[in-house]
């Protein structure tokens, strides 16, 4: 029990990081029905430059919020360049294309810069486990848990405090009466794309600490989080949440008891499933529109 105790907390951290990730889908989805797909390159970017920062004497704490402004500006650049064109042109896979081409491009300037080498984030926090429950848990671990749901509870507060959250909200709910209304739908979904890179860049730094970062560390984890999106659904933050957990615990506990090995099939073959039964997502839902 001990043990299973500790595969399901590790796994709920895991699934944490899955769920910010997954939840800057979300953000971008809601308000242009397009998605970053260079996303994990965000998450990678964002653990890169922390680690720089730390190297140079910034105090982990203080080097959160520059890292979380330098995500920002990165998804700004990802919307204006990648995104808006196709957008106008009412191109139907044209910001795939280029979402992708640009996570490609991040990744070979972080190769360039910091190398093909894993790199050692050092924790800010202690590394000697605690007791909780009989089981060894890091306080990065907790950190990671804490940090991520603080997130996704600033944004959505922000969404339903703030005007220009409210301009976020009226956006998702119709693009083209938001536009009627007097809101900048451009310069929202511009916003929205900063918000996404910065809650992955935001991931990077709370993950990095517990693994190696490198620039490959991205691919996985955006993919991952990408699964978690569809699995527990594009529209529902719960449903992330959910999500990603479900497939933190799977890996971890099918790691330990099977192979190593096999620890990401429980999580595709649960994507599969929820495509075949439930397309919109364990929590999504089914939008129906007339023609």
């Amino acid at each position: 029990m001990q043990i299973l105790t500790q595969l399901v907390f590790s796994g709920i951290a895991l699934g944490m990081i899955y769920a910010v990730i997954a939840f800057g889908y979300q953000l971008t989805f809601a308000t242009s029905d397009t998605l970053n797909f260079g996303q994990g390159e965000s998450l990678m970017l964002g653990a890169l430059v922390g680690l720089s920062l730390v190297g140079w004497g910034v105090n982990y704490w203080l080097m959160i919020p520059l890292v979380c402004l330098f995500g920002a500006l990165q998804g700004a650049v990802v919307e204006r360049i990648g995104v808006r064109p196709a957008i106008k042109m009412k191109s139907e896979f044209g910001w795939i294309m280029s979402t992708i081409a640009l996570g490609i491009i991040f990744k070979n300037v972080a190769e360039n810069v910091w190398g093909r080498d894993d790199l050692k984030f050092p924790s800010p926090l202690p590394e000697a486990p605690m007791k909780v429950l009989g089981a060894n848990v890091l306080p990065m671990e907790v950190l990671v848990v804490v940090g991520a749901v603080g997130m996704m509870l600033a944004v959505e507060l922000f969404n339903r405090k703030s005007i220009y959250g409210k301009a976020v909200v009226a956006t998702f709910n119709d693009r083209d009466a938001a536009k009627l209304m007097g809101i900048n739908t451009g310069l929202v979904i511009t916003f929205s794309y900063a918000l996404s890179s910065l809650t992955a860049a935001f991931a990077g730094v709370l993950i990095a600490p517990l693994t190696l970062t490198g620039a490959t560390m991205g691919a996985v984890l955006g993919l991952k989080a990408f699964a978690v999106a569809i699995i527990g659904g594009l529209t529902s933050g719960m449903g992330i949440i959910v999500g990603g957990i479900i497939l933190g615990v799977a890996e971890t506990t099918t790691g330990f008891y099977l192979s190593t090995g096999y620890k990401d099939v429980p999580g595709l073959v649960l994507l599969l499933i929820v495509l075949a039964v439930k397309p919109a997502g364990l929590f999504g839902k089914t939008a129906i529109k007339k023609v």
